[in-house]
């Protein structure tokens, strides 16, 4: 069996790193990926992919990467059920990123 993606698209919020309770680095980015045809109207539609980045890849592109830049994700999809009050699950869809490619970025300014 096989579960591997390769996505390539420009990050849609800035990424910010987080740490778990476990001391674990983690960034949760959405990547904007463009469609490769076009719908009815004659325009790309666009789909926002939620990605987890885990330890040295989530702080590197939070380092390295801003809002915008171009960047290729390989990883693997993974569902997960989220509680909410009220008795109420969620099943969410994202791609955690095994390797990340900077396409386009410069080193933020301090």
């Amino acid at each position: 069996m096989l579960n591997q993606s390769i996505l390539v698209g420009r990050i849609a919020r800035e990424p910010e790193v987080r740490e778990t309770e476990s001391g674990n680095k983690v960034t949760n980015i959405t990547l904007a990926v463009q469609r490769s045809y076009k719908n009815i109207d004659g325009e790309y539609d666009t789909d926002f992919i939620s990605c987890v980045l885990w330890k040295g890849i989530a702080e590197s592109t939070a380092e390295y990467c801003k809002k915008g830049d171009l960047i290729g994700i390989r990883g693997r999809i993974q569902t997960r059920i989220v509680e909410y009050p009220e008795d109420i699950k969620r099943q969410i869809m994202e791609v955690v990123a095994e390797r990340v490619t900077f396409l386009s970025s410069k080193k933020q300014n301090n």
